[in-house]
């Protein structure tokens, strides 16, 4: 635990500090950071907004789909100095965020199933691949109807207009006026917080204290004690658990790229490691998915149906668990979680910016 915490520190050193300067000398409250984040996050969704309609390219779905989750985390993570009307509040958007949501999930799957997965399986497999394949193209095509009724709907359009004039005349409570460097440990340490005490971390630690023990060399050297078949109990039994921990995970990570302007390198590093924990654990959840979704199609176990590609979605979960342990481990050590915290309460800002102006 503490070489990882080392490797974490020395690694950090090397790097730079990143500051956005001139962002932070003009935007210096609360309430100007909070207008500033949701400008930009509406920005990148209307942005987008055209050629989702166009449906022409599955990327231009999956920006607009992040720019709405961080706009949602914007006015979540501002909400103590927020006075938004009813229809900018954070149920309406995420109405949308949903919509978006089930449609990307979609291409994801169709684009697993095509690049991923079908040019490694017997012919056998894959004509039976491309049944499904087809069952989830109609799927899609119902899907992004209800996505385009909602994108030009009544309620999104309002959220939009509403949105816009209170960036034309934003409304405040009167915490306004904070400088941001003094709230930001305020803002942060809440999300952190339920992040640290995540029934997640727990998930197969029983499993690891019954199969190995202080002279398992599997255990002294960083390696996965565990095998393919233990993960797949674990998971079976456990893997709600570390689906909910991902979405606290990215919860913290949007949140963190909210205020990444008045941290330096270690922080960077921090938000970096929530990132690929978001990863890790979402293969984990989108082989499980697929696989659910697979077994709804075909009307049976993929285990006799697809017997190799039953086989490699295992491999799949099995790769992306030891890639989470490696993180599970390091952020069980008190001291990195300790180093954590008191990264968030230290911004990297020149105390004196306001007196010099």
């Amino acid at each position: 635990m503490r070489v990882e915490l080392n490797h974490l520190l020395e690694m950090i050193r090397f790097q730079e500090v990143k500051m956005t300067t001139t962002t932070v000398q003009k935007v210096k409250t609360l309430g100007d950071w909070a207008a500033l984040g949701i400008q930009q996050h509406l920005e990148k969704v209307l942005k987008h907004e055209p050629e989702v309609l166009a449906d022409k390219d599955p990327e231009e779905l999956h920006q607009m789909r992040v720019g709405m989750r961080r706009l949602r985390s914007a006015i979540t993570g501002f909400a103590p100095v927020l006075e938004l009307p009813e229809a900018a509040e954070n149920k309406q958007i995420g109405k949308v965020s949903r919509c978006l949501g089930q449609l990307r999930d979609l291409d994801v799957l169709l684009e697993a199933l095509h690049q991923r997965y079908y040019p490694n399986l017997p012919s056998k497999e894959q004509k039976i691949l491309k049944q499904v394949v087809s069952e989830l193209d109609k799927q899609r095509q119902q899907t992004f109807k209800q996505t385009k009724k909602t994108i030009e709907g009544k309620k999104y359009k309002q959220l939009k207009q509403v949105l816009q004039q209170w960036l034309d005349l934003p409304s405040y409570t009167k915490i306004e006026q904070l400088p941001i460097e003094e709230v930001l440990p305020d803002l942060l340490l809440p999300e952190v917080s339920k992040l640290f005490l995540h029934p997640g971390w727990q998930v197969g630690i029983e499993h690891l204290q019954t199969e190995s023990n202080p002279t398992n060399e599997s255990t002294q050297n960083g390696s996965n004690p565990f095998s393919s078949a233990t993960v797949e109990l674990i998971l079976q039994a456990e893997g709600e658990k570390l689906h909910n921990l991902r979405k606290q995970v990215k919860r913290v990570r949007y949140q963190m790229n909210l205020f990444s302007d008045f941290y330096g390198a270690t922080y960077s590093a921090y938000l970096q490691d929530m990132k690929d924990i978001q990863e890790y654990l979402g293969d984990i959840q989108d082989s499980e998915v697929l696989e659910t979704v697979m077994k709804d199609v075909l009307k049976s176990d993929i285990e006799s149906v697809l017997p190799t590609f039953a086989g490699v979605l295992t491999e799949s979960r099995y790769q992306a668990w030891q890639k989470w342990q490696l993180f599970q481990r390091r952020y069980l050590n008190s001291e990195l979680r300790l180093n954590f915290r008191s990264t968030l309460l230290h911004p990297v800002i020149d105390s004196n910016s306001h007196a010099k102006e």
